[in-house]
């Protein structure tokens, strides 16, 4: 079969890579445009472009999809299948293009989390399983009928960065597989329950702020799941503060939420019940670090109150 892939970011080159290894005929990469990226605002690829041009493949960059050249373009290729990795939403009158349809992986246990953001979603709701899917597209964004599935364990302290790694590992695994399926003629595509379904929303500034009044397991999970990007925030002394890992302490605590309670032999924060430990911080203006080698920097005392101008 040949194969159009789409894709953009980071999370779709192990797709593609895989693709390309099992010598399946991907004749064409579809990416965004070049984007100027970094301090220097050089122009640069998308990682997805940049790992076709290394494969030798034809690259195929496109902003308006809806732009009716964009569609005569595909045509052209004549493709059988689409794989789609991480790319925008697609009209209807492109998906339907090729003879044998276009399949999207989706990083998670579809009908559960369909949405933008579903692996920070999954962690910050202390779910102990994620995964990833392949579908159908259809004109509802994640709803299309399922071809396959891998299931993908989620350890305590894994964070959002950590997962979305594995998940992109496993979702080539299963981007070949589902390949090779529809290749064979194999494929049984089988309807979501709607009825199962959650939502994955897109997160905004203000869903990064740390609900210290929640409890230490709710909090902890709200920092690993937006870890390292966008990344979960709070304010000292009105400045930002961004927290990157932390640890559940097993200790009952009680105070205000957001108190420090002990920054020996760790930075130790109440909650709305219970404690964390803060391990790694980004202070405003400043790179990342551990906490141990922020309080060497900044005099921090037990009493102080993070979050006091951002609770809600």
């Amino acid at each position: 079969m040949r194969i159009v892939f789409m894709g953009t970011p980071d999370f779709a080159v192990p797709s593609l890579r895989m693709l390309h290894a099992a010598g399946h005929d991907v004749a064409c990469v579809v990416t965004a445009p070049d984007k100027k990226r970094g301090r220097g605002q050089q122009l640069s690829p998308t990682p997805v472009k940049a790992a076709a041009l290394e494969l030798g493949l034809r690259v195929l960059e496109v902003d308006a999809l809806r732009d009716p050249s964009f569609a005569d373009a595909l045509r052209a290729v004549g493709a059988d299948l689409f794989v789609i990795v991480a790319f925008r939403i697609l009209p209807e009158e492109v998906f339907t293009i090729p003879a044998r349809g276009s399949f999207n992986l989706h990083a998670s246990l579809l009908p559960r989390y369909r949405g933008a953001a579903p692996i920070n979603w999954a962690l910050m709701n202390g779910d102990d399983e994620s995964g990833v899917t392949t579908f159908f597209l259809q004109k509802k964004v994640d709803t299309g009928n399922m071809l396959l599935q891998e299931r993908v364990p989620i350890g305590e302290n894994m964070t959002a960065g950590e997962l979305h790694d594995l998940l992109a590992e496993s979702g080539a695994r299963t981007v070949l597989r589902t390949v090779e399926l529809i290749a064979a003629g194999d494929d049984a595509p089988r309807a979501q329950d709607d009825t199962l379904a959650t939502p994955a929303p897109k997160i905004f500034r203000e869903t990064c702020v740390i609900p210290w009044n929640k409890a230490a397991r709710e909090v902890h999970n709200h920092i690993r799941g937006l870890s390292p990007y966008p990344a979960a925030w709070t304010t000292l002394d009105g400045a930002e503060m961004k927290i990157l890992e932390s640890r559940v302490t097993e200790q009952s605590t009680e105070g205000v939420p957001g108190t420090v309670i002990a920054t020996e032999p760790g930075l130790r924060v109440q909650c709305g019940r219970g404690s964390v430990t803060v391990m790694r911080v980004k202070p405003e203006g400043r790179r990342e670090m551990s906490s141990e080698e922020y309080l060497r920097g900044y005099r921090l005392e037990a009493g102080a109150v993070f979050g006091s101008a951002a609770m809600h």
